[in-house]
């Protein structure tokens, strides 16, 4: 039993430090793409971060344009007035799904921990409150729709959700704030089957963006050229 359980430590161990990502490109110097993209520093000694294959040795500004060129048209909103370990992870999600904005309300300070790195790559704006944040929204011509399973909201499920909005999420364990319920043009529910009265913040937060994602986003790949394939272990 113990030899089983050493090699199983050991197993994950190899794996955790296992390194992901492209090494340096191939060829040295006299082989580097002449793209002024291209991050010289990542070239020569790899890239090993949490991106899309198609952003390797991209410097970071670069990148940041090129999504810029595509997002999205929702932006999402969270309160955070207690330092919302879910936060991190909803800023992920909105990266992951090109919003347009994440807006903290509340607390300027957040967890950055479960972001992974992606709020370098997604533009993050904070507001006091919520009257800040519904000023900023109707001077944009956006409806804010508030994301709870409160008595009279409605199902988020066939909600025809609009191209342009701002999906606004509450504090974990107490939901949106009253504020925040009597901003919303309509507040959302999803549906649930299970026993929980609730499931958290960030993953309440990704199924909504997915909503978003499957009435208005192009689900065709993305056009390509002049990267090297998947030859590089990544």
């Amino acid at each position: 039993m113990h030899a089983q359980a050493d090699t199983a430590v050991a197993t994950v161990g190899a794996v955790e430090e296992s390194e992901v990502g492209v090494p340096p490109w191939p060829g040295g110097p006299e082989a580097w793409p002449d793209d002024p993209r291209y991050d010289p520093e990542l070239l020569a000694h790899g890239d090993r971060r949490n991106v899309a294959d198609r952003y390797r040795y991209w410097s970071l500004e670069a990148v940041v344009a090129d999504l810029d060129t595509r997002r999205h048209g929702f932006h999402v909103a969270i309160e955070n007035w207690q330092h919302d370990l879910n936060i991190g992870s909803v800023v992920r999600t909105a990266n992951a799904f090109l919003a347009c904005e994440v807006h903290i309300v509340g607390r300027r300070r957040w967890n950055r921990r479960g972001a992974m790195v992606t709020d370098r790559y997604q533009h993050v704006r904070h507001h006091p409150d919520v009257a800040d944040l519904i000023a900023w929204a109707n001077s944009e011509d956006l409806p804010v729709l508030g994301v709870d399973n409160l008595p009279g909201s409605v199902p988020l499920e066939g909600y025809a959700l609009p191209r342009a909005c701002v999906l606004l999420f509450g504090q974990e364990s107490v939901g949106l704030s009253d504020e925040a319920r009597a901003a919303a043009v309509d507040v959302l529910h999803i549906a649930q089957f299970g026993s929980t009265r609730s499931i958290n913040a960030g993953a309440a937060a990704a199924i909504a963006m997915h909503a978003w994602i499957t009435q208005h986003a192009a689900l065709e790949p993305v056009p390509w050229e002049g990267r090297p394939g998947r030859e590089f272990p990544g």
